[in-house]
């Protein structure tokens, strides 16, 4: 049974004063014995910070993004080693900001993927497709493409050590949300895309739903049998509407 994840993904947010109090608000009401795993993401500079605060306790460190290569003169970047160093467990490539802002391509992304698993990282390919898409009914077409890549590059078993996350980009800080039965098309074709190349390892696969998940509608979108819980955004900034996620999960 493919146990669920909630991650959190601070973006571009917080302060060390924040930060400290988010981490104690979230560790004082957190479940006992919770059925999920749980992950924070905070901006690189309060990496090793917030990785003291979550020493011993049942939440893992993740970063937000990665550099393809090991080491060099690539300056601003981070490499997967040296988020290893500082006590990271997960790391978010592809984001929808990062493909869109930035222009990270699908190749990049890949790289990205197999370069945080090189370095024992659990790498969480985030897919999705933007609302001319979705319109044109191109949602297979583009998230397919974008698994492909990494299928390619890495293997099914590689991509299958990691962990997939579906997040349309019409529904991310917008306040719309893919509706429970439209998440779970796309994580069922998802899970069948990595099927026809290791049915085996689809099916232990983990695809999380991101896409303005709150505590409202949490419980209805994890309750999908291809949904095995949120890369969350602004409410990962809410330690109750965090908690009411991870509860549901």
């Amino acid at each position: 049974m493919r146990r669920p994840i909630v991650a959190g993904n601070w973006k571009m947010h917080g302060s060390r004063g924040e930060n400290a109090r988010l981490i104690e608000d979230i560790l004082g009401g957190y479940p006992a014995n919770a059925g999920a795993d749980c992950v924070v993401c905070p901006p690189s500079v309060y990496l090793q910070e917030v990785g003291r605060m979550l020493r011993d306790s049942p939440i893992a460190l993740g970063a937000q993004d990665t550099c393809a290569d090991a080491h060099g003169a690539f300056t601003g970047e981070v490499s997967a080693g040296m988020l290893k160093d500082v006590g990271c467990k997960y790391v978010l490539v592809g984001h929808s900001e990062r493909r869109l802002i930035y222009r990270e391509s699908d190749q990049l992304v890949a790289r990205k993927f197999a370069a945080a698993h090189a370095k024992a990282l659990i790498p969480v390919l985030c897919v999705g497709e933007q609302l001319s898409d979705r319109e044109a009914s191109r949602t297979e077409e583009v998230v397919g493409r974008q698994l492909d890549v990494v299928l390619e590059l890495c293997g099914p078993e590689v991509l299958g050590q990691g962990v997939v996350a579906y997040e349309p980009v019409w529904a991310i800080g917008t306040g719309r949300t893919a509706s429970p039965q439209q998440a779970q098309d796309v994580h069922a074709f998802i899970r069948a895309r990595i099927a026809s190349r290791d049915a085996r390892i689809a099916a232990g696969t983990r695809i999380l739903y991101g896409g303005s998940v709150k505590a409202g509608n949490a419980a209805e979108l994890f309750g999908m049998p291809d949904v095995d819980g949120g890369l969350i955004g602004g409410a990962s900034l809410k330690a109750d509407e965090f908690l009411a996620i991870l509860s549901a999960a």
